[in-house]
Protein backbone atom coordinates (compact mmCIF):
# COMPACT_ATOMS: atom_id res chain seq x y z
CA UNK A 1 0.00 0.00 0.00
CA UNK A 2 2.83 2.39 0.65
CA UNK A 3 4.33 1.91 -2.12
CA UNK A 4 0.93 2.52 -4.36
CA UNK A 5 0.57 5.73 -1.93
CA UNK A 6 3.96 6.56 -3.33
CA UNK A 7 3.95 5.72 -7.21
CA UNK A 8 0.38 7.99 -7.43
CA UNK A 9 2.22 11.04 -6.56
CA UNK A 10 5.04 9.88 -9.65
CA UNK A 11 4.55 11.68 -12.72
CA UNK A 12 7.16 11.28 -16.12
CA UNK A 13 8.54 13.92 -18.17
CA UNK A 14 8.42 12.39 -22.05
CA UNK A 15 11.62 13.83 -23.32
CA UNK A 16 10.40 12.87 -27.36
CA UNK A 17 12.75 14.73 -29.35
CA UNK A 18 13.15 18.21 -27.53
CA UNK A 19 16.75 17.64 -28.08
CA UNK A 20 16.17 18.47 -31.88
CA UNK A 21 16.84 22.15 -32.62
CA UNK A 22 14.16 23.85 -34.17
CA UNK A 23 12.75 20.65 -35.23
CA UNK A 24 9.15 20.88 -33.03
CA UNK A 25 6.50 21.80 -35.95
CA UNK A 26 8.38 19.64 -38.64
CA UNK A 27 7.93 16.94 -36.28
CA UNK A 28 4.49 17.46 -35.68
CA UNK A 29 4.00 17.44 -39.59
CA UNK A 30 5.91 14.28 -40.49
CA UNK A 31 4.80 12.05 -37.50
CA UNK A 32 0.79 13.54 -38.25
CA UNK A 33 1.19 12.90 -42.08
CA UNK A 34 2.44 9.32 -40.90
CA UNK A 35 -0.32 8.61 -38.79
CA UNK A 36 -3.27 9.82 -41.47
CA UNK A 37 -1.56 8.08 -43.88
CA UNK A 38 -1.24 4.76 -42.17
CA UNK A 39 -5.04 4.85 -40.49
CA UNK A 40 -6.27 5.53 -43.91
CA UNK A 41 -3.82 2.38 -45.36
CA UNK A 42 -5.11 0.03 -43.61
CA UNK A 43 -8.75 1.59 -43.14
CA UNK A 44 -9.08 0.94 -47.18
CA UNK A 45 -7.66 -2.12 -46.48
CA UNK A 46 -9.95 -3.36 -44.22
CA UNK A 47 -13.38 -1.70 -46.02
CA UNK A 48 -11.49 -3.69 -49.14
CA UNK A 49 -11.83 -6.69 -47.81
CA UNK A 50 -15.12 -6.55 -45.88
CA UNK A 51 -16.67 -5.82 -48.95
CA UNK A 52 -15.06 -7.34 -51.94
CA UNK A 53 -15.99 -11.14 -52.21
CA UNK A 54 -12.86 -11.41 -54.25
CA UNK A 55 -11.53 -11.18 -50.79
CA UNK A 56 -12.19 -13.88 -48.66
CA UNK A 57 -9.84 -16.02 -48.16
CA UNK A 58 -7.65 -16.63 -44.44
CA UNK A 59 -5.16 -14.91 -45.87
CA UNK A 60 -6.72 -11.85 -46.18
CA UNK A 61 -9.12 -12.42 -43.06
CA UNK A 62 -5.63 -12.19 -41.16
CA UNK A 63 -4.79 -8.88 -43.12
CA UNK A 64 -7.71 -7.40 -41.94
CA UNK A 65 -6.69 -8.40 -38.23
CA UNK A 66 -3.19 -6.65 -38.99
CA UNK A 67 -4.43 -3.87 -40.00
CA UNK A 68 -6.68 -3.50 -37.24
CA UNK A 69 -3.97 -4.01 -34.91
CA UNK A 70 -1.92 -1.39 -36.96
CA UNK A 71 -4.28 1.23 -36.28
CA UNK A 72 -4.51 0.77 -32.53
CA UNK A 73 -1.11 0.32 -32.23
CA UNK A 74 0.02 3.31 -33.59
CA UNK A 75 -2.20 5.19 -32.16
CA UNK A 76 -1.25 4.20 -28.23
CA UNK A 77 1.98 6.35 -28.78
CA UNK A 78 0.85 9.11 -31.83
CA UNK A 79 -1.75 11.45 -29.64
CA UNK A 80 0.05 12.31 -26.91
CA UNK A 81 3.74 12.39 -29.25
CA UNK A 82 1.46 15.17 -31.06
CA UNK A 83 -0.06 16.96 -28.38
CA UNK A 84 3.95 17.06 -27.09
CA UNK A 85 5.14 18.70 -29.60
CA UNK A 86 2.18 21.48 -29.57
CA UNK A 87 2.15 22.10 -26.24
CA UNK A 88 6.20 21.33 -25.53
CA UNK A 89 3.87 19.42 -22.20
CA UNK A 90 5.39 16.14 -21.75
CA UNK A 91 3.90 15.34 -18.04
CA UNK A 92 2.70 11.73 -17.81
CA UNK A 93 0.96 10.43 -14.55
CA UNK A 94 2.33 7.13 -13.42
CA UNK A 95 -0.67 5.40 -14.19
CA UNK A 96 -0.54 6.83 -17.68
CA UNK A 97 2.17 5.18 -18.19
CA UNK A 98 1.68 2.11 -17.26
CA UNK A 99 -1.28 2.13 -19.00
CA UNK A 100 0.65 3.28 -22.15
CA UNK A 101 2.86 0.71 -21.77
CA UNK A 102 0.57 -2.22 -21.23
CA UNK A 103 -1.16 -1.16 -24.32
CA UNK A 104 1.84 -0.78 -26.22
CA UNK A 105 3.45 -3.92 -25.28
CA UNK A 106 -0.18 -6.09 -25.21
CA UNK A 107 -0.50 -4.52 -29.11
CA UNK A 108 3.17 -5.74 -29.83
CA UNK A 109 2.59 -9.13 -28.97
CA UNK A 110 -0.59 -9.77 -30.82
CA UNK A 111 1.72 -8.70 -33.88
CA UNK A 112 4.15 -11.50 -33.08
CA UNK A 113 2.03 -14.27 -32.65
CA UNK A 114 -0.68 -12.43 -36.17
CA UNK A 115 2.59 -13.11 -38.12
CA UNK A 116 3.13 -16.66 -36.93
CA UNK A 117 -0.35 -17.33 -37.67
CA UNK A 118 0.19 -15.49 -40.81
CA UNK A 119 3.39 -17.80 -41.77
CA UNK A 120 1.62 -20.99 -40.64
CA UNK A 121 -1.58 -19.63 -43.40
CA UNK A 122 1.25 -19.45 -45.73
CA UNK A 123 2.94 -22.96 -44.87
CA UNK A 124 -0.61 -24.62 -45.35
CA UNK A 125 -1.10 -22.64 -48.49
CA UNK A 126 1.59 -24.06 -50.50
CA UNK A 127 2.72 -27.32 -48.76
CA UNK A 128 -0.89 -28.81 -48.45
CA UNK A 129 -2.79 -26.59 -50.87
CA UNK A 130 -5.34 -29.78 -51.27
CA UNK A 131 -6.47 -29.47 -47.84
CA UNK A 132 -5.90 -25.84 -47.83
CA UNK A 133 -9.84 -25.12 -47.38
CA UNK A 134 -9.81 -27.72 -44.73
CA UNK A 135 -7.27 -27.09 -42.37
CA UNK A 136 -7.80 -22.80 -42.65
CA UNK A 137 -11.51 -23.26 -41.95
CA UNK A 138 -13.76 -20.25 -40.90
CA UNK A 139 -13.75 -21.67 -37.06
CA UNK A 140 -9.81 -22.12 -36.85
CA UNK A 141 -9.54 -19.00 -38.27
CA UNK A 142 -11.72 -17.35 -35.67
CA UNK A 143 -10.30 -18.65 -32.90
CA UNK A 144 -6.47 -18.05 -34.11
CA UNK A 145 -7.42 -14.80 -34.39
CA UNK A 146 -8.96 -14.58 -31.25
CA UNK A 147 -5.71 -15.84 -29.41
CA UNK A 148 -3.50 -13.55 -31.03
CA UNK A 149 -5.41 -10.47 -29.39
CA UNK A 150 -6.28 -12.28 -25.90
CA UNK A 151 -2.39 -13.68 -25.93
CA UNK A 152 -1.36 -10.10 -26.71
CA UNK A 153 -2.82 -9.10 -23.65
CA UNK A 154 -2.12 -11.87 -21.37
CA UNK A 155 1.47 -11.57 -22.46
CA UNK A 156 1.89 -7.89 -21.67
CA UNK A 157 1.89 -8.40 -18.20
CA UNK A 158 5.07 -10.21 -18.07
CA UNK A 159 6.88 -6.81 -18.15
CA UNK A 160 4.01 -4.52 -17.01
CA UNK A 161 3.35 -5.69 -13.67
CA UNK A 162 6.82 -5.83 -12.34
CA UNK A 163 7.70 -2.21 -13.80
CA UNK A 164 4.82 -1.01 -12.04
CA UNK A 165 5.97 -2.28 -8.70
CA UNK A 166 9.41 -0.66 -9.01
CA UNK A 167 9.97 2.17 -6.72
CA UNK A 168 10.41 5.68 -8.74
CA UNK A 169 11.73 9.50 -8.05
CA UNK A 170 8.34 12.29 -7.41
CA UNK A 171 10.01 13.58 -11.01
CA UNK A 172 11.42 11.41 -13.74
CA UNK A 173 12.85 12.23 -17.38
CA UNK A 174 12.25 9.65 -19.39
CA UNK A 175 14.43 9.96 -22.61
CA UNK A 176 12.00 8.55 -25.40
CA UNK A 177 8.76 10.02 -27.26
CA UNK A 178 6.19 7.17 -24.91
CA UNK A 179 6.65 5.30 -22.06
CA UNK A 180 9.28 2.51 -23.30
CA UNK A 181 10.00 -0.52 -20.64
CA UNK A 182 13.73 -0.20 -20.98
CA UNK A 183 13.46 3.90 -20.58
CA UNK A 184 11.53 2.96 -17.44
CA UNK A 185 13.43 0.26 -16.16
CA UNK A 186 16.77 3.29 -16.32
CA UNK A 187 13.88 5.67 -14.01
CA UNK A 188 13.91 3.27 -11.44
CA UNK A 189 15.59 3.84 -7.78
CA UNK A 190 17.59 1.15 -6.93
CA UNK A 191 18.52 -2.49 -8.36
CA UNK A 192 15.70 -2.80 -11.29
CA UNK A 193 17.42 -6.25 -12.65
CA UNK A 194 13.72 -7.51 -11.55
CA UNK A 195 12.40 -5.48 -14.66
CA UNK A 196 15.09 -6.69 -17.21
CA UNK A 197 14.88 -10.17 -15.95
CA UNK A 198 10.68 -9.46 -16.95
CA UNK A 199 11.96 -8.15 -20.15
CA UNK A 200 14.10 -11.25 -21.39
CA UNK A 201 11.49 -13.92 -19.74
CA UNK A 202 8.88 -12.32 -21.89
CA UNK A 203 11.24 -12.03 -25.25
CA UNK A 204 11.20 -16.14 -24.33
CA UNK A 205 7.77 -16.51 -24.34
CA UNK A 206 6.75 -14.10 -27.06
CA UNK A 207 9.29 -13.55 -29.07
CA UNK A 208 11.50 -15.90 -29.59
CA UNK A 209 8.89 -19.05 -29.47
CA UNK A 210 6.95 -17.03 -32.46
CA UNK A 211 10.27 -16.58 -34.27
CA UNK A 212 11.18 -20.26 -34.03
CA UNK A 213 7.41 -21.31 -35.29
CA UNK A 214 7.58 -19.18 -38.14
CA UNK A 215 11.51 -20.28 -39.23
CA UNK A 216 10.08 -23.80 -39.08
CA UNK A 217 6.94 -23.11 -40.62
CA UNK A 218 9.77 -21.23 -43.68
CA UNK A 219 11.64 -24.34 -43.75
CA UNK A 220 8.72 -26.32 -44.78
CA UNK A 221 7.74 -23.46 -47.24
CA UNK A 222 11.16 -23.44 -48.80
CA UNK A 223 11.78 -27.24 -48.47
CA UNK A 224 8.39 -27.20 -51.02
CA UNK A 225 9.45 -24.92 -53.27
CA UNK A 226 12.75 -26.39 -54.13
CA UNK A 227 10.89 -29.35 -54.97
CA UNK A 228 8.85 -27.59 -57.72
CA UNK A 229 10.04 -28.42 -61.11
CA UNK A 230 9.36 -25.64 -62.91
CA UNK A 231 10.60 -22.15 -62.59
CA UNK A 232 7.49 -20.20 -62.77
CA UNK A 233 5.80 -23.03 -60.64
CA UNK A 234 8.34 -22.02 -57.73
CA UNK A 235 8.55 -18.23 -58.76
CA UNK A 236 4.34 -18.11 -58.29
CA UNK A 237 4.79 -20.17 -55.08
CA UNK A 238 7.59 -18.23 -53.74
CA UNK A 239 5.29 -14.45 -54.33
CA UNK A 240 2.34 -15.43 -52.29
CA UNK A 241 4.69 -15.28 -49.17
CA UNK A 242 7.36 -12.86 -49.77
CA UNK A 243 5.44 -9.85 -49.06
CA UNK A 244 4.92 -11.66 -45.64
CA UNK A 245 8.69 -12.55 -45.09
CA UNK A 246 9.90 -9.28 -45.93
CA UNK A 247 8.00 -7.45 -43.36
CA UNK A 248 8.45 -10.13 -41.05
CA UNK A 249 12.53 -10.19 -41.35
CA UNK A 250 12.17 -6.07 -40.95
CA UNK A 251 9.85 -6.18 -37.51
CA UNK A 252 12.74 -8.79 -35.83
CA UNK A 253 16.02 -7.50 -37.23
CA UNK A 254 14.66 -4.09 -35.74
CA UNK A 255 13.51 -5.60 -32.48
CA UNK A 256 16.31 -7.61 -31.58
CA UNK A 257 18.52 -4.52 -32.56
CA UNK A 258 16.14 -2.33 -30.36
CA UNK A 259 16.00 -4.55 -27.03
CA UNK A 260 18.40 -7.61 -26.76
CA UNK A 261 21.55 -5.53 -27.70
CA UNK A 262 23.62 -4.51 -24.65
CA UNK A 263 21.90 -0.60 -23.50
CA UNK A 264 25.77 0.63 -23.93
CA UNK A 265 26.06 0.11 -27.62
CA UNK A 266 22.59 1.91 -28.41
CA UNK A 267 22.51 5.83 -27.78
CA UNK A 268 19.54 7.70 -26.87
CA UNK A 269 18.51 9.25 -30.21
CA UNK A 270 19.64 5.74 -32.17
CA UNK A 271 16.83 4.08 -29.99
CA UNK A 272 14.65 6.74 -30.72
CA UNK A 273 14.80 6.43 -34.89
CA UNK A 274 15.31 3.04 -34.98
CA UNK A 275 11.47 2.77 -32.49
CA UNK A 276 10.30 5.49 -35.02
CA UNK A 277 10.55 2.91 -37.89
CA UNK A 278 9.45 -0.01 -35.72
CA UNK A 279 6.03 1.94 -34.20
CA UNK A 280 5.58 4.43 -37.37
CA UNK A 281 7.27 3.09 -40.66
CA UNK A 282 6.16 -0.55 -40.59
CA UNK A 283 2.55 0.11 -40.05
CA UNK A 284 2.56 2.14 -42.93
CA UNK A 285 4.35 -0.16 -45.14
CA UNK A 286 2.43 -2.95 -44.17
CA UNK A 287 -1.13 -2.47 -46.31
CA UNK A 288 1.53 -1.19 -49.23
CA UNK A 289 3.81 -4.13 -48.58
CA UNK A 290 1.39 -6.59 -48.32
CA UNK A 291 -1.69 -5.92 -50.18
CA UNK A 292 -1.48 -2.28 -52.63
CA UNK A 293 0.60 -4.67 -55.00
CA UNK A 294 -1.65 -8.00 -54.78
CA UNK A 295 -3.69 -8.10 -57.78
CA UNK A 296 -6.58 -9.25 -56.09
CA UNK A 297 -6.92 -6.28 -54.07
CA UNK A 298 -6.33 -4.42 -57.23
CA UNK A 299 -9.15 -5.99 -59.04
CA UNK A 300 -11.17 -5.99 -55.55
CA UNK A 301 -10.58 -1.91 -55.58
CA UNK A 302 -11.72 -1.57 -59.30
CA UNK A 303 -14.55 -3.32 -58.96
CA UNK A 304 -15.63 -1.42 -56.17
CA UNK A 305 -15.06 1.74 -57.96
CA UNK A 306 -16.99 0.35 -60.83
CA UNK A 307 -19.62 -0.09 -58.88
Amino acid sequence: MEMDLQNDTVVFFIVGFSDVPNGRLPLFLFFLLVYILTVLGNLILILLICFSSLLSSPMYFFLCNLSSLDIVYISVTSPKLMYIFLTNNGIMSFSQCIVQLFFFDAFWNTEYFLLTVMAYDRYVAICKPLHYTMIMNRRLCIIAAAGTWIGGMLGSLTPTVPTSMATYRPFNKVNHFFCDIKALETAAIGNASYIQNAILVHGFLCVTTSLICILVSYCYIITTILKIRSREGKYKAFSTCASHLSMVSMFYILLFDLYFRPKSTVSPMEGKVLTVVYVYIIPLLNPVVYSFRNREVKEACKKILRQ
